[in-house]
């Protein structure tokens, strides 16, 4: 079965050019992923389509109202089991590849991005399974990250890539730095490929990629090896 990602925003047209390129395309044309968008503000009891409101206890900012929000969850829940109701936020655990493979792994996911200053906080209390951030920073919605979870997840599915072995080699994987690749030309002016890889000896060369790969993680990202 395909994964089935929801995913609800206030603005799903942000959605149409990561869905129609590259690998998130490619899965959705193999029939690995399914994804689907819903506008929150179809769900808005307003007949302005209304769904913020100001802060109560004062304060600058709107904040996105539990009712459009939850009838969407809820009627996407009466549809299907979803092992994963997830909140972007800045404030929630950091992203890793460890959950990407983690999430490609589950049937049906639900994503909610917000916006303004935020969600009503019963929305995280009643609905939200898991919240992710993708780094220590503010956006002014939670699609551009949405957008960055489904593309690390459809990449490790199986059959989405043309050779399954590249997103196994990838960095932090492993718990490790990818190491440096090459191409042509194998001269660059004066600057060479390292000859063991022009070798021909896997053994060697695959013992010369991890060594490089532990120091570039030692230079680049020691906290991975603690």
């Amino acid at each position: 079965m395909a994964l089935r990602i929801d995913i609800l925003t206030l603005f799903p047209q942000m959605f149409n050019g990561i869905f129609s390129e590259s690998i998130i395309k490619k899965a959705v044309g193999r029939k690995l992923i399914e994804l689907h968008t819903h506008n929150i503000r179809d769900y808005s009891l307003d007949k302005h389509r209304r769904v913020d409101d100001y802060s109560f206890g004062g304060g600058a900012g709107m904040v996105m109202m539990i009712e459009p929000i939850a009838l969407c969850i809820e009627q996407l829940k009466s549809e299907r089991k979803y092992d994963a109701v997830i909140f972007m936020a800045p404030d929630g655990k950091t992203f890793n590849q460890s959950k990407a493979n983690q999430l490609s792994l589950y049937q049906n996911i639900l994503i909610l991005c917000g916006h303004y200053k935020g969600v009503d906080e019963r929305v995280r209390e009643f609905f939200v399974t898991e919240e992710i951030s993708i780094g220590d920073y503010v956006l002014s919605g939670g699609e551009i990250a949405a957008m960055a979870v489904v593309d690390a997840i459809a990449r490790i599915i199986p059959g989405v890539l043309n050779d399954e072995s590249s997103a196994l080699t990838d960095s932090y994987q492993n718990e490790l730095l990818s190491s440096p690749v090459y191409t042509r030309p194998a001269d660059y002016k004066g600057h060479k490929v390292p000859d063991i890889l022009l070798s021909g000896h896997e053994q060697a060369i695959s013992d010369w990629r991890f060594d490089q790969q532990l120091k570039r993680t030692k230079e680049r990202r020691p906290d991975l090896l603690a």
